[in-house]
């Protein structure tokens, strides 16, 4: 079996926006060795060779701030007018079945991937979505994840495509972009600039009404085939939040 990750490294990139920051404190195997003797256990009993046990705290990391799947407690309080999952009452068998990848990486900055892109692309390389897949759309942005400007760019979905989607029975779904939806100072602009109250963040708020995920800030697309592969997405089971990271993985025989 070949496994291929498509989740980027947790790690302290000083080229992230605040609201992205990641800051993890390593510590050494030697600090260990004064913990342990504090703890009661003398120099001389330490097994030979012992250097002491490394360890490492997350200082900050926000639920969102690396590759990760929302929740539907995210888009809103209610799904439909019942209350909405948070990440730790996702099913795990939503979390894991076969994928298939939207080649997506034509559509320009700010341009919304739309029904009848998805559709075309269906038609031309002869796919099928069936229910429970999790479908994974390529924008190809995943080479500016990192970068200082990586959450201005992109496409993303509409509100259309994306309730097109969970029409079609699927519950997972994910992005190699900042975000699901078009950049967010982008549709702040648009919703500005056409006096339009329903634009912003449309497509994340499909789930105020029909329950589904969606994984943000995947990397490493292009390493896979259209289909005949299986995806995990198991996400850290964190009681109460809206989102968790996940390392989210291809398996292919």
């Amino acid at each position: 079996m070949k496994i291929i990750d498509l989740s980027k490294p947790i790690q302290y990139n000083k080229n992230d926006p605040w609201f992205m920051k990641v800051k993890i404190k390593h510590k050494p195997h030697r600090k260990a060795k004064w913990l342990i003797r504090v703890l009661g256990l003398p120099f001389k009993l330490f097994p030979k060779g012992f250097e002491g046990w490394a360890d490492d705290t997350i200082q900050k990391m926000g639920v969102h701030s690396t590759t990760h799947i929302d929740a539907p407690w995210h888009y809103s309080p209610t799904t439909n007018g019942e209350k909405s999952k948070t990440i730790d009452e996702i099913p795990l068998d939503w979390c894991y079945g076969e994928g298939i990848v939207i080649d997506m990486k034509h559509k320009a900055d700010f341009d919304p991937i739309t029904i009848a892109d998805i559709e075309k692309f269906l038609s031309e390389n002869q796919l099928t979505i069936k229910p429970n897949m999790i479908v994974l759309i390529k924008t190809g942005r995943d080479q500016f994840n990192g970068t200082k400007n990586f959450h201005e760019i992109g496409t993303g979905m509409s509100a259309a495509a994306t309730e097109w989607l969970i029409d079609k029975g699927i519950k997972v779904m994910g992005i190699d972009s900042w975000g699901w939806d078009l950049p967010l100072q982008h549709l702040m602009k648009k919703a500005k600039e056409t006096n339009n109250s329903e634009l912003f963040w449309e497509a994340h708020l499909v789930g105020s009404k029909k329950e589904y995920c969606h994984m943000e800030q995947l990397v490493n697309l292009d390493a896979l085939p259209y289909t005949g592969f299986k995806i995990a997405v198991f996400p850290l089971k964190i009681v109460g939040a809206s989102a968790a990271p996940a390392r989210v993985v291809a398996m292919m025989e």
